[in-house]
């Protein structure tokens, strides 16, 4: 009889098992952004602080501590010629002069897009690709809702516009709007609201049947730029957005709706990406010095340089909590 019992409650606790781990399973899968289940310690290879940079065919990642010290310490590096087996052979090219590195899904993947031609979304524990599409002179990207990337793209016969994709589904657009020079877009999950810088204007969408096969964006307001030329976008808070243009970088309030000097970069011409973090008050940023292109990173609070005269960078985007 207790052999019984005890078989019986075996059995129980097996099944029991079983089943909430197959719960468990199908909670990852809800739950994580890109259904890749959610990420371990060892997935986190960027730490707050931390600079991700990009320029040629190379992204890397200057360690935060280091660099507010004005030096250069490399935590980890990739190049397009890594990803060679994983993506077409045409890709090699399109992936020559990266202008986009942008950390997103909890700092554990990076979306790059580079103006030759190509936007991938990249895990950067195990450098897999997850993601890859033709995007004519592609400047900046981001992660939105159900799996889908928002990519700007430029001045291009095929560009001038602003691109949705399914991350399950490579090189197949399923929106488009256009959007001359698009160089800037930014998800801002705290408003629902998906923000695009153009030549001169920053625009406010909202998603639109979402949830189908074929969704939209539902164009909320065009803002004029103060100056011609928006070159980069990023968040500063809930309410306040960075905007470089030729002439200077502004700061966009949403609340307020207007633009205003950034007084640490207001008469900086050409700048090519800007950080702020406004608790810290530390700003990293890279100008044009060298035709599109530069060798430094500069930092204020800390004031930094950080010279790297063999790689023509572009952009920095810094790792915030």
């Amino acid at each position: 009889m207790k052999k019984i019992f005890f078989l019986a409650l075996f059995a129980n606790l097996f099944l029991n098992y079983f089943f909430t781990v197959g719960q468990n399973k199908n909670t990852v899968q809800a739950n994580n952004p890109i259904g890749l289940g959610i990420a371990e310690h060892r997935d986190f290879v960027l730490s707050t602080g931390d600079l991700v940079v990009c320029g040629d065919d190379q992204v890397f990642v200057l360690n935060g501590d280091a660099a507010k010290k004005g030096e250069v310490k490399y935590k980890w590096k990739w190049r397009a010629s890594e990803a060679k087996e994983e993506l077409p052979a045409s890709y090699q090219g399109l992936l020559a002069t990266l202008d986009e590195c942008k950390p997103v899904d909890h700092h554990t993947k990076l979306l790059i897009t580079s103006s030759g031609g190509a936007t991938i979304l990249l895990d950067i524990a195990s450098k897999k690709v997850l993601f890859y599409a033709k995007t004519p002179m592609a400047h900046s990207a981001d992660l939105l809702p159900n799996n889908r990337i928002g990519v700007a793209n430029s001045t291009h016969v095929s560009g001038n516009s602003l691109e949705i994709y399914d991350i399950g589904k490579n090189e197949q657009v399923i929106y488009k709007d256009s959007l001359y020079s698009g160089h800037g877009i930014v998800w801002d999950d705290a408003s629902k609201q998906l923000l695009a810088l153009g030549f001169d204007e920053l625009r406010i969408y909202e998603l639109a049947n979402w949830s189908s096969s074929e969704p939209k964006l539902h164009l909320v307001k065009s803002y004029k730029l103060p100056d011609e030329g928006g070159h980069d976008l990023s968040k500063v808070d809930k309410e306040h957005f960075l905007v470089s243009t030729h002439h200077g970088v502004w700061v966009f309030d949403t609340e307020k709706e207007l633009f205003e000097p950034f007084v640490p970069l207001a008469t900086h011409v050409n700048v090519k990406s800007a950080n702020y973090d406004r608790n810290s008050d530390n700003l990293v940023f890279t100008i044009a010095e060298e035709s599109w292109w530069t060798f430094n990173i500069y930092g204020e609070n800390p004031k930094i340089k950080l010279h790297i005269p063999s790689v023509k960078l572009y952009k920095v985007r810094t790792v915030s909590n």
